[in-house]
């Protein structure tokens, strides 16, 4: 037994860190290559980290919580002693330009000849006679075509390797070709197996030939449509020189290199569900809602102290969360035209008094925004106990119509993104969404001397037709002075 180091691959899209929000394995399980062994937080979206070893685990790095660069150690495997004393070979699947390096290197057994036209072996059939020899022992010659879409190297003769070189398998051996194909992922993997397609036939169009589901879905389709249509030609193979005039019958036709990345199609997916509900309310937003934001940045050094010594007294944690949600609504109540809606029917500004407090919650199924009923009348444990509910039941899939709907005002903490502002779309019909973004130390002017204070940038976008910029600078300015001097708040408490 030896161990192998697995590490944070590179998940695509310029991330260059993850969360690690729940570990799947402990140490001592025993693994499978392929799988999850990790759930992991980007900038994009939840991701299950598959493992491309089998073994047993030996250790683990980073808690639940912490943030870990792309290429840093996530765990290590035990396992077996190699056959012949190589260093064993992972599985070749991948996330995004993630999986083994040594697999794609063993895709294609191939003998390299003369640069001119293929010379076969002794007692091996050339290209042209193999399909022939297919031919004549009842194969038809159209299994041994490429399907119009399969992808083939430029300058590669139709089911056979490139041109000028003789493939050392014989088609009975291609089944037994050593060493994996990289997939982006296992469901690859199995849409290809379901559906019998080998993928060693196909060329990836992902990064170093990454196999993606649309490439094997483009060749799916492809054969299809090829079944329907493959005629028999006479015509010899224009690029390979048949061995004898009856073989050459049985050759097929040229076709056209096409690559399986040809935008055909491509993947549809039904804006239905709360995909669609928050298509329909986004789209409706842009189009009702005339909106406009400011901002302004801030020194939340005093907050965070705040917050540790809340904690630091015992009793139920607070989240950061929660003390800007508290905020809100000391804000709100001094700022009533930003928890408004418009009624456009009427031709009336409706301000409401009480605040359903929604804020943004990433999960597996996309962008959601849970809402915190009567938030106004809450303290911060109420608040932090709240907020942790309707996380879970948005990441298990579990919230009610009811919790989605009905807020009054949106905080939204892409900070946890690692984004330092944004320009929200407001969530309608709400009149304004506070963005929250990261806090991280920044050098600052405090009590006239320049100083690393820990800082972050808020923004306020708002329903022009509710309120002018008076209203919501002195809302935004209201808020930021919370954040820098918590004590403010005691006057609203």
């Amino acid at each position: 037994m030896h161990s192998l180091e697995f590490k944070l691959p590179d998940l695509g899209e310029g991330l260059t860190e993850a969360e690690i929000v729940r570990w799947l394995v402990e140490v001592g399980d025993l693994v499978a290559v392929d799988q999850p062994v990790v759930e992991v937080e980007t900038a994009k979206a939840m991701v299950d980290i598959p493992c491309p070893y089998a073994g047993v685990v030996t250790a683990r790095f980073g808690e639940e919580g912490t943030e870990l660069p792309v290429g840093a150690p996530l765990l290590t495997v035990a396992v077996g002693a190699p056959a012949s004393g190589a260093e064993p070979e992972g599985s070749g699947n991948v996330l995004v330009g993630y999986g083994t390096s040594e697999a794609p290197a063993r895709r294609r057994r191939v003998r390299p000849t003369a640069p001119t036209a293929p010379v076969a072996p002794a007692g091996q059939p050339s290209g042209g006679a193999a399909n022939g020899a297919a031919a004549r022992a009842g194969t038809p010659a159209a299994e041994h075509a490429p399907a119009p879409g399969v992808a083939r190297p430029v300058g590669t003769a139709a089911g056979h390797g490139p041109v000028g070189h003789a493939r050392d398998v014989a088609p009975a051996d291609q089944e037994t070709r050593e060493g994996p194909v990289p997939v982006i992922s296992p469901l690859v993997r199995r849409l290809a197996r379901e559906h019998g397609l080998d993928l060693r036939e196909l060329h990836g169009s992902g990064p170093d030939g990454l196999i993606l589901r649309a490439d094997v879905e483009y060749a799916l389709r492809a054969a299809e449509v090829h079944g329907r249509t493959a005629q028999p030609s006479a015509e010899p193979h224009p690029r390979v020189t048949p061995t004898a005039p009856a073989a050459s019958a049985a050759v097929p036709p040229a076709q056209a290199p096409i690559r399986s990345s040809a935008p055909l199609g491509g993947i549809r997916t039904p804006l239905k569900g709360i995909r669609g509900a928050v298509a329909d309310k986004l789209s409706r937003s842009r189009r009702e809602i005339p909106d406009a934001t400011c901002w302004v940045d801030a020194d939340a050094t005093e907050l965070m102290r705040a917050r540790t010594a809340m904690n630091a007294a015992g009793g139920p944690k607070i989240s950061l969360l929660a003390l800007l949600a508290r905020i809100c609504t000391a804000a709100l109540a001094r700022f009533p035209e930003l928890n408004s809606t418009v009624d456009m029917e009427a031709r009336e500004i409706v301000q409401l008094d009480h605040v359903h407090l929604g804020f943004a919650a990433q999960t597996e199924r996309g962008l959601v925004v849970p809402v915190v009923r009567d938030a106004h009348a809450r303290d911060a444990e109420s608040l932090t106990a709240e907020f942790a509910r309707l996380t879970e039941a948005a990441r298990t899939g579990t919230l009610t119509p009811a919790e989605l709907t009905g807020g009054t005002f949106t905080l939204n903490n892409y900070g946890v993104f690692g984004v330092d502002g944004s320009t929200p779309i407001i969530n309608h019909p709400e009149a304004a969404m506070l963005g929250v973004g990261r806090i991280i130390p920044k050098p600052w002017v405090h009590e006239g001397e320049l100083a690393v204070r820990q800082v972050v940038e808020l923004a306020l976008t708002f329903d022009h037709r509710v309120c002018d910029g008076g209203t919501a600078g002195g809302f935004l300015r209201y808020v930021a002075d919370c954040v820098e001097q918590p004590a403010v708040l005691l006057r609203t408490l």
